[in-house]
C-alpha cells in the first residue's frame, strides 16, 4: 500500500490500467458486489468506507474507493465494472468469498444510478449515512470551495441553487449520457433531501435492503452503530482498531440567520425520513 501510494503518477495510470484491462478480461471470476455505500456526501462515508474495510469478511474494490460505475462509468459496462473486485476463491464455495463492496457518495444522487443499481444488482443491500442536512449543506459548499467548483458566498450559492442545477438535471433526464460537473458538486440543499433520494431503493430493492446511520449517532458512539450495520450485512461483529474520522474541514460557523432559514426548508424533508426511519432523526430531538 505504501509503495503504492508513493509511485508517480504516471506510474498509478499505467498500473490502473492494466489492472481494469486484466481485471475486465477475468469479470467472469471476480466477485460480484454484495453491498453498495452510495452516500449521502459529506455525511462521513469515507470515515464508514475505512472501518469497513478493516473487517476480515470485507473486501473493497481495487485502486479505488469507488469505481463510480453506476453514475459516471455506466457506459464501460459491466464486466469493466467487475473487472474491479476480487477474485472468486478457487476452493470453499460461495460461503468462502469475501463480501465486495464499493462506495460513491454520488449515487445516491445521480438520477440514472438507483435504477442502474437496481437492474444490474437486484439482491444488493444499500447503505445510507445521513447528517443533518443544514451541517452538510454548508460542509459541501465548504469542500467544493476548497476543491475549485464553487467560488460563491455560501449565500449566493443557494440563492443561485435551482437556476444552476435544474437546467443540468433537465438535461441528464433526457440524454442519459450526459455527465454534469454543475449537478455533481453545486447542489447543496438538494442533496440533503435525503427521503426522496432513499425512495426508489426502498422501492426496487425492499425496506429490508436498505440500512441507514446517521452520521452524528455514529461518530458519537461508533460501535453498537457499526455492529447493527454489521449485523444487516450479514456479518460477524467484529470492530476495527480504531474509528478514525477523514475529510473533516474546518469551517468559519454558519451565520444563524441563514442556519434558521435552511432548518425550515429541510423541516419537511426531515419529517419524510423519519417516517422511513420510524423515528425523528437524531439532528430533530
Amino acid at each position: 500500500m505504501a509503495l503504492r501510494s508513493s509511485a508517480p503518477p504516471v506510474v498509478k495510470r499505467a498500473g490502473r490500467r492494466l489492472s481494469t484491462g486484466l481485471g475486465t478480461a477475468t469479470a467472469g471470476l471476480r466477485v460480484s458486489p454484495g453491498f453498495l455505500l452510495v452516500g449521502a456526501q459529506r455525511c462521513g462515508t469515507t470515515s464508514l468506507y475505512r472501518a469497513l474495510r478493516q473487517h476480515p469478511g470485507v473486501r473493497s474494490a481495487v485502486f479505488h474507493k469507488g469505481v463510480n460505475y453506476f453514475d459516471v462509468n455506466y457506459h464501460r459496462g459491466h464486466r469493466w465494472y467487475l473487472g474491479h473486485f476480487p477474485m472468486r476463491p478457487l476452493r470453499g464455495g460461495a460461503h468462502a468469498a469475501p463480501l465486495a463492496f464499493d462506495a460513491s457518495g454520488y449515487y445516491m444522487w445521480h438520477p440514472h444510478a438507483p435504477a442502474r443499481i437496481i437492474r444490474d444488482l437486484p439482491r444488493v443491500r444499500i447503505v445510507v449515512m445521513v447528517r443533518d442536512p443544514v451541517e452538510r449543506a454548508y460542509s459541501a459548499y465548504q469542500h467544493e470551495l476548497a476543491r475549485g467548483f464553487e467560488s460563491e458566498s455560501f449565500e449566493r450559492a443557494l440563492a443561485l441553487e435551482d437556476g444552476r442545477v435544474e437546467p443540468e438535471l433537465a438535461r441528464m433526464l433526457t440524454d442519459e449520457s450526459y455527465q454534469s460537473q454543475t449537478h455533481r458538486h453545486q447542489a447543496y440543499r438538494r442533496r440533503g433531501h435525503y427521503a426522496e433520494q432513499l425512495t426508489p431503493f426502498l422501492e426496487g430493492l425492499g425496506r429490508d435492503h436498505v440500512h441507514v446511520l446517521e452520521s452524528e449517532r455514529f461518530f458519537a458512539d461508533p460501535e453498537p452503530e457499526f455492529a447493527r450495520l454489521l449485523a444487516f450485512l450479514g456479518l460477524p461483529a467484529v470492530m476495527p482498531a480504531t474509528f478514525d474520522r477523514y475529510n473533516a474541514r474546518a469551517r468559519a460557523p454558519l451565520a444563524e440567520s441563514l442556519r434558521a432559514e435552511l432548518a425550515a426548508h429541510f423541516a419537511p424533508h426531515d419529517d419524510r425520513l423519519g417516517e422511513i426511519l420510524g423515528a425523528p432523526p437524531g439532528w430533530r430531538t
